[in-house]
Parts: C-alpha cells; structure tokens; sequence
C-alpha cells in the first residue's frame, strides 16, 4: 500500500510508543525534551543495531580493536579538539511571548515561528553540557559530558599502541553515550540531547588516506543494504564542500537517508588527518607519534572516522519498513524489517489455551531460544489478532502450534511479508528458521 511520506512519520511515531518501543522521558512529570526511554522492542532493536555494527567493524575484522573511554573529560581533552571554541551553533530568542530560543540557521526572517514575536540578534552557543567533579564547584572541578566518542579515543591511541600488537593502518572502535545540548531537538529522536554513538577512528599512514576515506565509504553503505535491509532508493552519498567541512575535517561524505522531512545525514565519514593527534600531542607535551616497524619511522598517523549514532539507524530502519496493506480484507500495519534486526526474530504460538499444545509450544520455542530472539504469545486472541501484533513489531515469523502438531510433530510457520504458510517437523524447524533468516 502507498503511504504519503508526509504520514509516515506520525504513524511511525504512534506505533513506537503504542507498540513498547520508545516513551516520553519521564512522561508521568510532563517529559523532557530531547530525551527518551526505549521500552522492550526498542531496547532489543538498540542491541540489534549495536551488536551488528560490532561485529562488523570489529569481530569480523582482523585490522580493528574496542575501547570504552569515560562520559568525562577535563576541559583541557575539548580545548585542545577545538570544542570548546568550534562546537557551537547560532542561538536566537524569542523576544515575544513564548521566550523560545532557535537555531538562527534555522530560522527565516525577523520573526519567531511559534508566536511572531521578534527575534534577538544571534550569538553562538556551545553545545556541550558542562558539570563538576568533587564537592567544589569551582573553576579547577569543570568538567564535561562527551559530545563525541572520538577524543577518547584519541587520548589512548598511545596506550593502545604501547599494550597490543596493532600495526598500522587498524582502528579503534567505541559505542557509548554522548550529550549534545541541542538548541531545538527535533524529528522525534534524530536529533535528541542524549544520545549512543558509534565511531571508528581507523589510522593510516601519513598521505595515504584516499585510499582508506574511499574504502570506507563504500563499505559503510553496503552495510545499510546487505546486513540492515536499507532500501538503496533512499540512500545516497553527500560530499560536504569545503566551506561546511568540520574545523578538523580535509574531506567529509555523509551517507543521507530520505526522511519524510527531507534528505538527512544517517552517518557521516570524516578524514581527519592527523588533525587530532597532532592537537593532542602539543597541548599535552606527550609524545604521540607511532614508530612503524616496516620503515624505522616516526609518525602521526592520519585517520579516517566513520560515525553514527545509534537513535539515527532506529528512526530509519523504523521509517524504511513501516508499511500498511490489506490482508483477508482487513487493513494491517507492519514493520518489513530485516530479520537481523528485528526484535523478535520468532514468534511461538500454541493455538488454544489447552494444556497439550502449551507443552508443545514451550517445548518448541525452549529449542529456539538462544539461536533466535523469541517471544512467547498464548493470550486468548484469536491466532490472526496474534499475527497482527507481531506484524507491528516487525517480527518476520511465527510459529504455530495446532492440534494436528499432536499426531505429526509438526508446526506451521507463517511469513509476515507475504503471510504464506509452511508446515516444518519440529526437529527440523530451527534449521528451517535458520535458512530464513539470512
């Protein structure tokens, strides 16, 4: 069925929290803005995504290690990166009634978007939500949140290149949260103050990071195609002219998706040169540079960083896979996710509430627990209100339990894309299941 872009993301967004996977922070005391909880199926999906992305830039890989680095650093780690002068967007207030602030890049004319009244000139606002550390608030104890995962891993390059074997060109990879203190959060949670990256910071050698940036790339969208299902149509590569690239960045590709609001970057690949290292190097007096063993010399390497946030792949794969259609001509909402991320991979129903097929079905979803994520439904609906509930979450199968199972040891699967049906023997059905779900 065709769906109005324009509606999609108002379904998408009714859905998750109909559907247990995102709420309101703290709903109960009015929320937070550009803050959310994830419930059961956004939690398994966030894991989904992370646990894939690991495994591919770094369990599959023989060239890249994992660090996890502290939520935060002094203020000497964004002074030296240029945070502290560089990470700042363009604020405006209202003057009006509604005192609201806007990033003034995003704002045209004189006149506020929520109530007309006048705007302030603009001044620049750091992004970076600062604290203390100790029982002192003072100059001395100021600290901040991370607004990236990167510097920690540049702060480490020298211990992690002292205590393993890595050679360059490897990488370094980290997940974890990151705080950005945006002026005006928006489009649900694409852009949100808190927040999980993904980064690789990927060091080559000096003037030889062509070769790497391209690979990267290239690499990065096929895994949106072939591991996470992305439609290629709503996909597509932006190279940043040099007047927008970050202050650190010579070169800079997004790969964007098409939002129901317009293309919007999903990740962004950065060439970093030494930039960071070199900064680091001289603010700390630290020696940085990494003796190659092949050539006998000293250099900072060059890097090359893919980034993603985690909430922006959840938005996606949501937006991408939402669906309506008629089944047995009744309408069905439905998330087409790829089995690899899908929160429930199977789904086990007896068909009654009748002793025998609950220990049938108890029996059959214990030998599929492990090798898939499962979930167990033996509510009093009928089996086709059972499909629908799955549909919405995007589970691609589910398996039931009938009287017949009794006599020949055997279950139905049922398909969400196209609701066909296969009658496997329970000995076979977790190969079955597996042959699926590649």
């Amino acid at each position: 069925m065709t769906i109005s872009r324009d509606q999609v993301m108002d379904k998408v967004v009714a859905l998750t929290k109909r559907r247990g996977f995102i709420y309101p922070s703290s709903e109960i005391y009015g929320g937070l803005s550009g803050f959310y909880d994830y419930g059961p199926y956004g939690v398994a999906l966030k894991r989904a995504i992370r646990d894939l992305w690991w495994r591919h830039m770094v369990e599959l890989r023989n060239d890249v290690v994992g660090l996890e680095s502290t939520l935060m650093m002094p203020e000497a780690v964004w002074e030296a990166s240029g945070h502290l002068q560089n990470f700042v967007d363009p604020l405006r207030q209202c003057l009006g009634e509604c005192k609201k602030r806007w990033r003034a890049d995003k704002v045209l004319g004189e006149k506020c978007p929520e109530c007309g009244g006048t705007l302030d000139d603009a001044r620049m606002f750091n992004l970076m939500f600062k604290t203390h550390v100790g029982p002192l608030e003072d100059r001395a104890s100021e600290v901040y949140l991370r607004p990236e995962t990167a510097q920690g891993m540049f702060v480490d390059f020298k211990n992690v290149i002292s205590s393993t074997r890595v050679r360059v060109p490897f990488g370094i990879a980290q997940q974890g949260k990151a705080f950005r203190n945006e002026i005006t959060p928006g489009n649900f949670v694409f852009r949100v103050r808190e927040f999980e990256l993904m980064e690789m910071e990927y060091f080559v050698r000096p003037h030889q990071d062509e070769e790497a940036f391209d690979y990267w790339r290239k690499e990065r969208l096929r895994w949106y195609t072939d591991v996470l299902g992305v439609n290629r149509e709503r996909l597509r590569m932006y190279d940043h002219p040099q007047e927008s690239l970050s202050h650190y960045s010579k070169q800079t590709t997004d790969i964007e998706y098409e939002f129901p609001f317009g293309w919007g970057e999903l990740e962004g690949i950065a060439d970093r040169t030494d930039f960071d290292l070199a900064v680091h190097q001289e603010k700390s007096k630290q020696d940085l540079t990494y003796l190659d063993p092949e050539t006998n010399e000293r250099y900072l390497p060059w890097v090359i960083e893919p980034a993603v946030s985690v909430e922006r792949i959840f938005i996606t794969l949501l937006l991408d896979a939402y669906d309506e259609d008629v089944v047995n001509n009744e309408p069905r909402v439905l998330l087409r996710l790829h089995p690899n991320v899908a929160p429930v991979q199977v789904a086990v129903f007896p068909l009654s509430k009748k002793q025998e097929l609950i220990d049938v079905a108890q029996m059959v979803i214990g030998s599929l627990r492990g090798q898939f994520r499962v979930e167990y439904d033996q509510t009093g609906g009928s089996i086709g209100k059972r499909y629908r509930r799955q549909d919405e979450i995007g589970t691609p199968f589910c398996v039931t339990v009938d009287f017949d199972t009794l006599t020949d040891q055997a279950v139905t699967i049922r398909r969400r894309d196209s609701t066909e049906q296969e009658r496997v023997a329970i000995a076979t059905l977790p190969g079955r299941l597996t042959e699926l779900t590649r």
